[in-house]
């Protein structure tokens, strides 16, 4: 067995592509535009061959996608969780659990669902402001 990838609905799908691709740092690795079902498929990756995330966005829909608790998260493992979390703030995404531990940080895609950053190896020293800024909304 093999895992290949996970779904997520998007609204606005250039807003979505905006963060995943431009501020998340992950990579096109497909697209499928069916034009009879009226939809578009994009598949990312954090690499090529690594499991992805598929985009999907409905052209035309009038549905709002609700969430609830038996969605948890994704995680990425990042190699500096201050540098990341840095970078993210500077491009206008919220730090909705910030890395007060040097292991771990939530944000959350314009579609509102959470990420987890984990910092890979061990965690970095606590650090300010970090260890100084408290959690924003939920995660």
């Amino acid at each position: 067995m093999k895992f290949l990838h996970t779904m997520l609905r998007v609204k606005d799908l250039e807003r979505s592509l905006d963060f995943f691709v431009n501020k998340l740092g992950l990579i096109e690795t497909l697209r499928n535009d069916h034009h009879a079902g009226k939809f578009t498929l994009v598949y990312l990756a954090t690499a090529p061959g690594a499991p992805e995330i598929e985009l999907t966005y409905n052209w035309d829909t009038q549905e709002e996608y609700t969430y609830g608790r038996n969605f948890g998260h994704l995680a990425f493992e990042v190699d500096n969780i201050y540098d990341t979390c840095e970078r993210l703030m500077k491009a206008g995404v919220t730090i909705n659990r910030p890395p007060r531990d040097g292991h771990m940080a939530f944000i959350k895609s314009p579609d509102n669902q959470s990420i987890e950053l984990l910092q890979k190896g061990s965690s970095l020293q606590p650090a300010t402001p970090w260890n100084e800024m408290e959690n924003i909304g939920s995660w």
